[in-house]
């Protein structure tokens, strides 16, 4: 199931640098299907009651992400998912951008 989420009531802080997504058997880069490098951004989320943290993927690595950056993310989806008896949810977003302070 995919379900898109609404971010205007949420702001978003890095909780630290992206890091690439690697396969978990060869290790090397996973990509999306356009062939771009798939990112793991560690995400402070709070607003409107909530207070939590998650890890969106992305196509593209984010610059000038550090810990507590304010951040933009554009077009996020939650997906759930589930492999023999493991299940959970993964987000993903079109982008994950940091905001520019007082411009």
């Amino acid at each position: 199931m995919r379900l898109p989420i609404d971010t205007t009531t949420v702001k978003f802080a890095a909780a630290g640098p992206a890091e690439p997504v690697l396969d978990y058997e060869t290790r090397a880069p996973k990509l999306d299907e356009n062939g771009v490098a798939l990112f793991n951004v560690p995400l402070f989320a709070a607003g409107t009651g909530i207070k939590d943290s998650i890890t969106v993927k992305v196509a593209g690595e984010p610059k000038g992400l550090a810990e507590f950056t304010l951040v933009k993310v554009t077009n996020l989806v939650a997906s759930t998912w589930e492999v023999g008896t493991n299940h959970g949810v993964s987000f993903r977003a079109d982008r994950v951008e940091a905001v520019k302070v007082g411009a």
